[in-house]
C-alpha cells in the first residue's frame, strides 16, 4: 500500500489536513489530533497525518504517560488483537485511538506494527517500532526488532546506529555486534553504489567525486541526518547536565537549522530561562520562531483559500486566517511591549513597538514611542516619516506638514526612504488644500523616478496632459 503524500488528499480532507497543522502549530493538540484522526479514517497509508498525530500527543502530555495508564493501555491492545489478525488496515483507527491517550504505550505500538506489517505497510511499521524505542531508549528487545527492519527494508545506516546504540547498554551482546558489522557493511555497499545493477565504473567515479564535493560544502549544509546525529549527541549532554546554558542553546539553534520552529521555540524559550530571562538575544529568538509560526500556519491558508475558491467550507476557513492574524499581532504587541519594559531606554526597541502600533491603527500610543525613537540616529527618519503618518491619520495635518518636511530636508539622496518620505509629504499637502505644494513634491520624484506609485500620473495631469 503505498504512503500517501498531502497532494493525494482530496479538497476536504486537505482542509482538515491544513487546520491540523494551524492547531499544531498554535499548540492546540487535542484538536489537531480528533482532525489527523478523522483523515486517517479515509486515508490509512498517509503517515505523515500519524506522526504528526503522535507528535501532538507526546507533546500535550509533555512525554508523561497518557491518561489510560501503562495496565489500561495493555488490557485494551490485548482486546484488539483478534481485529489485527482478521481486519488490519479495519483496526488502525482504534489502535490510534490507544495512541492518542498513551502515544508511548509499547502494546499498542507493537499492536500498530503487526497491523501495518500485516497489511504490507513497511513505513508504518518501522514509525511503530521508533516510537517504542523513543519511548524507552534502553529496551535492546525493541531495538533489536527494529534493526532488524530497517534491514530488511534497506536502511543499513539507520541499523547500524542502532546497533552501535545496543552495544553501548550492552557492550557484550554477540548479535548486536554481528548486526553491526552486517549494516556497516551493507551501507558501505549501498553507498559506494556497488549494489547497483546497472552500475559503470564512470558512475561510480563521478558519484565520488559528487560525494567529495558534498563533503566540501558540509560546513554550508548540514542535512538532516547529521543534524539529528548533532542532536541525540547534544540530547545525552543535557541528560547529564540540564542546566548547561550552551547545551541548550546548541540544541535549539540545531532545530532551527532543521526548519523545527516548534522546538527552537521551546528551546531557546528554556535557554532563556536558564540564562534567568538576561539573555535578551535569547527572549528575541524564541519570539522570531514564533512569528514565523504564525506565518507558516497564514501562507498555508492562503494558499488554500485562493486555490480552493469553491470550496463550500471556505467562509469558515476565511474566518480561522483573520483569527490567526490578529493573534500574531497581539502576539508581535504583547512582545514589542515586555521589550521596552525590560530596557526602557532602547530606543530601538521604542522605535518597533511604535512601528507595530502603527501597523494595528493604534496611532495615539504610537506616537509616544515614535517621538522618543527619533532620538535614535538609526531609526531616526523611518520614526519621523511614521510620526507624519500618526499625526495626518490623527487629522494633524499641520505638524505632519512639519515632521515630514523636517525629515525630507535631512535627506540629500533621492534614495527610497526620501522618496516615500516627500510622496507622504505630498499627500498631507493635498489634504491641506494646497496644490502646488502636493504638486512641486511629486515633481521631485518624478525628475528620478517616473514609475513611483502614481507621480506620474499626478504630474503630468498638473499640466493637463492624459497620463
Amino acid at each position: 500500500m503505498a504512503v500517501k503524500s498531502e497532494k493525494d488528499l482530496p479538497q476536504s480532507q486537505r482542509a482538515a489536513w491544513l487546520k491540523a497543522i494551524s492547531a499544531i502549530e498554535l499548540r492546540n493538540y487535542g484538536y489537531a489530533i480528533q482532525l489527523l484522526q478523522n483523515v486517517l479514517r479515509s486515508h490509512h497509508d498517509f503517515l505523515l497525518a500519524r506522526q504528526l498525530a503522535r507528535k501532538a500527543a507526546i507533546a500535550r502530555f509533555s512525554g508523561r504517560k497518557g491518561v489510560l495508564g501503562g495496565l489500561s493501555s495493555a488490557s485494551s491492545a490485548i482486546k484488539l488483537q483478534s481485529q489485527v489478525r482478521k481486519d488490519p488496515v479495519g483496526s488502525l483507527d482504534a489502535i490510534e485511538k490507544l495512541l492518542e491517550a498513551d502515544p508511548f504505550s509499547a502494546p499498542a505500538n507493537q499492536l500498530l506494527k503487526e497491523a501495518a506489517t500485516a497489511a504490507k505497510m513497511p513505513d508504518l511499521a518501522l514509525f511503530a517500532l521508533e516510537t517504542m524505542v523513543a519511548g524507552n531508549p534502553k529496551d535492546t528487545r525493541t531495538m533489536h526488532e527494529l534493526a532488524k527492519l530497517y534491514m530488511e527494508n534497506e536502511q543499513p545506516s539507520k541499523a547500524g546506529n542502532l546497533y552501535s546504540k545496543i552495544l553501548e547498554i550492552n557492550p557484550n551482546d554477540l548479535s548486536a555486534a554481528k548486526g553491526s558489522k552486517d549494516a556497516a557493511a551493507a551501507a558501505s555497499m549501498q553507498k559506494g553504489g556497488w549494489d547497483r545493477e546497472e552500475a559503470t565504473y564512470r558512475d561510480l567515479i563521478r558519484d565520488k567525486d559528487q560525494a567529495v564535493m558534498l563533503e566540501q560544502q558540509g560546513r554550508v549544509y548540514r542535512s538532516g541526518e547529521i543534524i539529528d546525529s548533532l542532536l541525540a549527541a547534544l540530547s545525552e549532554k543535557y541528560t547529564v547536565d540540564p542546566q548547561n546554558l550552551d547545551t541548550a542553546r546548541r540544541i535549539a539553534e540545531l532545530y532551527e537549522e532543521k526548519n523545527d520552529f516548534e522546538n527552537a521555540t521551546t528551546w531557546f524559550n528554556y535557554a532563556a530561562q536558564l540564562s534567568e530571562n538576561s539573555d535578551f538575544a535569547l527572549l528575541r529568538k524564541a519570539a522570531d520562531l514564533r512569528v514565523k509560526q504564525f506565518d507558516s500556519s497564514i501562507a498555508s491558508f492562503e494558499q488554500f483559500i485562493s486555490e480552493n475558491p469553491d470550496f463550500p467550507e471556505l467562509g469558515q476557513y476565511v474566518t480561522q486566517l483573520e483569527e490567526i492574524r490578529e493573534e500574531r499581532a497581539r502576539f508581535l504587541l504583547g512582545e514589542a511591549r515586555k521589550r521596552v519594559e525590560r530596557n526602557p531606554t532602547d530606543l530601538q526597541l521604542r522605535f518597533e513597538l511604535g512601528e507595530i502600533l502603527v501597523s494595528l491603527g493604534n496611532y495615539k500610543d504610537a506616537i509616544s514611542e515614535l517621538q522618543r525613537a527619533r532620538q535614535n540616529p538609526n531609526v531616526r527618519l523611518p520614526a519621523m516619516n511614521l510620526l507624519g503618518r500618526c499625526y495626518t491619520e490623527r487629522g494633524m495635518l499641520d505638524l505632519a506638514a512639519n515632521v515630514l518636511s523636517s525629515a525630507a530636508g535631512e535627506l540629500i539622496q533621492m534614495d527610497a526612504t526620501k522618496k516615500d518620505i516627500v510622496y507622504n509629504l505630498g499627500l498631507v499637502y493635498e489634504k491641506m488644500m494646497q496644490p502646488q505644494r502636493s504638486i512641486e513634491c511629486m515633481k521631485q520624484i518624478y525628475e528620478v523616478d517616473y514609475g513611483y506609485r502614481d507621480v506620474a500620473e499626478r504630474v503630468e495631469r498638473s499640466y493637463g496632459e492624459a497620463a
